[in-house]
């Protein structure tokens, strides 16, 4: 078990786990938890960190050069305790980098940094990936933060909405059978209005698009079996459920050099 780091100013306080660089508590200044509680009868996830890989690659394999390497769901990252590289008292920086461990199964050279950073009542987190070698580095990465639905409040769960500051305008792309991109399958998108939270989690419509960049969808999480699909999209079979948060998950597309995101 790893101590928790914890960041706070007079709006929010922010506790995170090494153990992932995965955000665990987030709370208001009057104590009001805005992160889900994790219970594992649905889902044990808070927020974990998405690396080198989104989704669960074909046969938990992944190919490079013509050799195989095991890669389970998510990738590594979330498992793999990072550093604590700078902390400040609203801030703290985490990084992991390549270790024989992670050659194993992902041959590359890499650094991953994910700095927490509280301003006024808003948390920012800021990920870079870096490529120290010469050769291309493959890789995908994502959020996954698990909300409190509704949050502490008092509004009822229809009143939520989820709000994004650019257009979102492309279709959200389904996933085939095997773990790859479907061709044409595709459920409706939004752009930058407010949508209501509910219809978003239910229909996948809240504007996180599959294009040249990225690749984002939102996970409707309010029941125990993940063999209960959603009723109006009867192929959406990735769409995990679980009851006790609204997830979010955005992935960030391949790239060769070092980049900011």
């Amino acid at each position: 078990m790893t101590d928790l780091i914890t960041i706070a100013n007079d709006h929010l306080t922010a506790q995170i786990n090494p153990l992932g660089a995965e955000l665990t508590s987030l709370k208001d200044a009057d104590g009001r938890e805005l992160m889900t509680n994790a219970d594992p009868a649905y889902w044990t996830g808070h927020a974990p960190i998405l690396f080198p890989v989104v989704g669960r690659p074909y046969r938990d394999t992944i190919r490079v050069d013509g050799a195989e390497y095991s890669m389970k769901q998510h990738g590594f990252a979330r498992r793999m305790v990072f550093a604590v590289s700078e902390e400040q008292p609203g801030s703290v920086a985490f990084t992991l980098e390549a270790t024989p461990e992670t050659r194993a199964v992902y041959p590359f050279d890499f650094r991953l940094t994910v700095t927490f950073a509280l301003v006024g009542a808003t948390l920012s987190v800021d990920v870079a990936i870096t490529n120290p070698a010469a050769q291309p580095l493959p890789a995908s990465f994502g959020f996954h933060p698990a909300f409190a639905w509704p949050l502490p409040y008092g509004q009822d769960r229809a009143d939520h909405r989820i709000v994004f500051s650019a257009d979102e305008p492309d279709a959200l792309r389904m996933i085939a059978d095997d773990g790859t991109i479907a061709e044409g399958a595709a459920l409706a998108a939004g752009g930058t209005d407010a949508a209501s939270a509910r219809c978003a989690v239910r229909q996948g419509c809240a504007g996180l698009g599959f294009g040249p960049v990225r690749l984002g969808h939102l996970r409707r999480r309010d029941r125990p079996e993940t063999a209960d699909r959603l009723p109006r999209y009867a192929d959406a079979r990735r769409l995990d459920q679980a009851r006790r948060g609204l997830c979010l998950c955005r992935a960030v597309a391949r790239h060769c050099r070092p980049r900011r995101l």
